[in-house]
């Protein structure tokens, strides 16, 4: 029985940014009424996240925008090195290839991925996602603020204000989401268990225009730190320039001591610094935005209550180091989206749900305690500055290039600590290596436990492991085309893999006869391996199966050949029924 009168919308998202955007799109993607809300008139309105790593666009790959953002990126090539300079125009100290445009690691983030890293400011990507999403069906509301929710057994009602007229509303949803930013008032309403703490390190954010090229051009680097004793406050200890748009809009920042309120952001005290970090007394400058913000290192240990879960910023917050904001933001979306289509459409039990919270809140910890260790390990980085001296950096740099004892220990300390930093710009494992444990994973009794021959936070170790998400190995269509292996799973649908052998695991889904079952015949046209790389990658014999979620990540795999087709439909029936928590219905075969 239909019962979707009872609702005016299946989903409502609360929260527009990359959380809540990339939730609404993907469920208007597969076919689900989503309605999703933000008490702002518009969007983003600062540069806020950049980074955008190989995972989160493989995300927006899959749901068919990766071209639209790449129009508006910074291309891989060009987010180039991190230096470390006195100022922009001053003496440079240290530089460290970084995204994975460095020699030793860019056949790394090939290997890994069909998706380069870009670099793009969240006010460009909101945009794409809501006008995709609503162009696809979702009803997007701004100046609509949530206010609070009463969960009964078959949904959620909602009251919304209208922050114009001041009107109150109320909608009935099936699910209601809470993608509502650091301050969530959701994940307060539901009172969800957090760990840390929040506001330990304040920093000050400018966003201004001036033409910098001529300090950059010949070294295209989208970051750089700088080391004076202007620009020495809070836990890092640097003032910071970050480009915008190469190379005439910027962001400059620097710390300040939070017991001492916020610092003077006066226009003409503003200017100064910004001059200082360049090392222009002259310089032209454009003031567009001012603001500070606050280092939190907090995460929720569970992410959902009864028909209410939370995503995005609302359960992990952390400071921007590493990258690993918005496109965390992106994968908590990419992961509850298919998990609600799948129960609101009947195709699964609503105890999928909570596969959601077990899966993603160790990632939320993981990336929020990474992201304050990156800024803590900035210290190794400044031990050569002598705090006796009026001017530490300028008597520390005398030590520091000296032909001394003293000089070779800080020198070789130096570039330990600058190692120690590809923990936090070549981390391609902290973005690709996510393991979920959880009832959506039917886990490979038969595997020996994942030993990891690389450090994981650094290298990609690629498996079909239940759990782990599918390895890219190029194939080839029936053009001659390259087509990479996520490229034939996902679209809201799982997928079972196997071989030209796997004869049997295709009668096995013509008999099953679910619509959001799509059976791949790698060898086959128009997935041919001439490479051998699905071969050397895939870890199972050619007549077994690798059944994917909709999200990319393994669910289940048979290593061993099957023949038999009644075999094979037994435990590929088994394996959904146990990930999509209800039986599979009955089939006429």
């Amino acid at each position: 029985m239909d019962d979707s009168q009872q609702f005016d919308t299946d989903v409502m998202v609360i929260g527009l940014g990359p959380a809540g955007a990339t939730t609404a799109l993907a469920l208007a993607t597969y076919g689900i009424r989503v309605q999703a809300v933000t008490m702002f008139n518009w969007l983003a309105n600062s540069p806020r996240a950049h980074i955008t790593n190989q995972r989160a666009v493989e995300v927006f790959r899959d749901l068919g925008i990766e071209a639209e953002i790449k129009k508006y990126a910074t291309p891989w090539e060009k987010m180039g090195d991190t230096l470390f300079t006195t100022s922009l125009a001053g003496e440079e100290i240290l530089r460290l290839q970084t995204w994975g445009t460095g020699d030793g690691r860019h056949g790394d983030y090939l290997e890994g991925s069909p998706c380069p890293l870009l670099d793009v400011p969240q006010p460009l990507v909101e945009p794409i996602l809501v006008n995709n999403a609503a162009a696809r069906g979702a009803i997007v509301s701004f100046n609509t603020e949530y206010l609070s929710h009463i969960e009964d057994t078959s949904g959620v009602t909602v009251t919304l204000r209208d922050t114009i007229t001041g009107a109150t509303i109320e909608r009935r949803a099936r699910f209601l989401i809470g993608m509502d930013g650091a301050r969530s008032k959701v994940a307060e309403d539901i009172d969800l268990p957090f760990e840390g703490e929040l506001a330990r390190a304040g920093t000050a954010y400018i966003l201004f225009n001036a033409d910098l090229s001529r300090y950059v051009e010949h070294r295209p680097s989208i970051l750089h730190w700088i080391v004076n004793s202007r620009a020495g406050f809070g836990e890092i200890g640097m003032g910071l320039l970050r480009a915008i748009k190469p190379w005439h809009q910027w962001i400059a920042g620097w710390g300040f001591d939070i017991a001492a309120g916020e610092p003077d952001l006066d226009d003409d005290a503003v200017i100064a610094q910004i001059r200082t970090l360049v090392g222009d007394p002259e310089l032209e400058v454009e003031l567009l935005t001012k603001s500070c913000w606050y280092v939190n290192q907090q995460y929720a240990t569970s992410y959902s209550r009864g028909r209410v879960l939370c995503g995005g910023d609302a359960v992990h917050r952390h400071p921007p180091s590493s990258g690993l904001g918005s496109n965390t933001c992106v994968q908590d979306a990419f992961n509850l989206a298919w998990k609600l289509a799948y129960v609101v459409q009947g195709n699964a039990g609503q105890s999928l749900l909570e596969s959601y919270s077990d899966e993603r809140a160790p990632v939320g910890r993981q990336i929020v305690d990474r992201a304050n260790l990156s800024r803590k390990e900035y210290a190794g980085l400044r031990e050569w500055f002598d705090h006796d001296a009026d001017d530490p950096v300028a008597a520390g740099l005398i030590k520091l290039k000296a032909p001394t004892q003293e000089g070779v220990r800080l020198r070789e300390n130096l570039y330990a600590a600058l190692d120690l930093k590809n923990t936090e710009f070549n981390a391609q494992g902290v973005e690709l290596n996510q393991r979920y444990t959880s009832s959506a994973v039917v886990a490979d009794a038969s595997a020996e436990p994942e030993h990891w021959l690389r450090d994981p936070q650094l290298y990609l170790q690629a498996t079909t492991r239940p759990g782990a998400k599918l390895p890219h190995a190029w194939l080839v269509d029936d053009n001659g085309r390259r087509t990479s292996t996520l490229d034939v799973v996902g679209k809201g649908k799982f997928t079972l893999l196997t071989g030209l052998s796997g004869e049997a695991w295709r009668a096995a889904g013509r008999q099953l006869k679910q619509p959001y079952l799509s059976i791949v015949v790698i060898g086959e046209s128009p997935t041919l391996d001439p490479y051998g790389y699905w071969h050397a990658v895939r870890e199972i014999h050619e007549a077994g199966a690798i059944l994917v979620r909709p999200d990319g990540y393994v669910a289940w795999r048979q290593c061993n050949p099957v023949w038999e087709a009644d075999r094979a439909r037994d435990e590929l029936e088994r394996a959904l029924a146990s990930i999509l928590a209800q039986a599979l219905p009955a089939t006429n075969t």
